[in-house]
């Protein structure tokens, strides 16, 4: 849905949407290679919903996504650095997606394994990318399916929750279609409010907390997933759980996709032809 204009004047034209898009490209100026390969129009347009089409709040943003992007290189993360963060499934892209083909990542803060920050970041971006690398043509936005089993209040410092919170609103924005907080014990409320103020409003509304054996949650993860197909542990069908050692043989497989897509796209950008990030797995790899 075309988001509403400021001052309640009715949501944007596609001609409206299409200058905002000139003026926010235009106001980038000269990009490195690697940051031009990244501002596809799509992205662009993700900036620019995020901030509900302001050109001056979309600028910065999207500049210090870049700056971000180019420092801290996320498409060089490799399976290899980040594979101890991954032993226990504590986030992992499920084989299963939601019915309208969106990328579906598991999260599961029970069963965390470090307590370094950096390192827990770090996996936390490697998910995001290879998630959006995973994503279907027509789609641009995933899922987060928390399961809370054996959480408890020391195992996300408020600290690890602003900052994962800093990195997925100001460098993937427009990227979460919806999360849901499977079966979360109360201590959880609190933690939640005390995490909240770092969320802007319109990632608070997509937050969905779901209750195993109550018929509101139960319509709402049968209209949401395949239940033949979706995890026991959120009340599916299936028998399915993480393997850490199948897990890490598609990964390693994803970072030779990851890999070449960002081969293939600079040589295409040196050859002065248009690159799209439709060329990466199945779809782009925009933030």
């Amino acid at each position: 849905m075309p988001l509403k204009r400021k001052g309640g004047k009715g949501p944007l034209s596609p001609e409206e949407e299409a200058a905002k898009l000139k003026e926010l490209r235009d106001s980038l100026g000269p990009l490195k290679e690697i940051s031009q390969i990244f501002c596809t129009d799509s992205c662009l347009y993700r900036y620019l919903r995020a901030n509900n089409w302001s050109l001056k709040k979309s600028r910065k943003m999207l500049k210090e996504t870049i700056k971000w992007r180019e420092s801290y290189r996320p498409e060089k993360i490799k399976w290899v650095y980040i594979c101890k963060e991954a032993e226990t499934g504590k986030v992992y892209r499920a084989d299963f997606c939601d019915k309208e083909g969106r990328t579906v990542l598991v999260m599961r803060p029970g069963v965390q394994n470090t307590n370094q920050l950096d390192g827990q970041i770090k996996y936390l971006v490697y998910c995001m990318e290879n998630a959006i690398l995973n994503l279907p043509s027509h789609q641009e936005q995933m899922v987060w399916l928390a399961d809370f089993e054996g959480w408890n209040m020391s195992m996300i410092p408020v600290m690890t929750a602003k900052e994962t919170a800093h990195i997925l609103q100001s460098h993937y924005p427009e990227r979460l279609a919806y999360a849901i907080l499977y079966n979360p014990p109360k201590i959880f409320e609190s933690f939640f409010n005390l995490v909240k103020p770092f969320l802007d409003p319109k990632t608070q509304k997509k937050v969905k907390f779901v209750y195993p054996k109550e018929e509101e949650s139960d319509k709402l993860m049968e209209s949401c997933f395949d239940v033949d197909k979706l995890e026991s542990a959120f009340g599916g069908r299936s028998g399915s759980k993480f393997d850490k050692d199948e897990y890490a043989k598609i990964m390693r497989e994803d970072d030779i996709k990851m890999f070449s897509f960002w081969q293939v796209s600079s040589n295409l950008n040196v050859n002065g032809e248009k690159t799209t990030y439709s060329d990466a797995g199945s779809n782009g790899l925009t933030a």
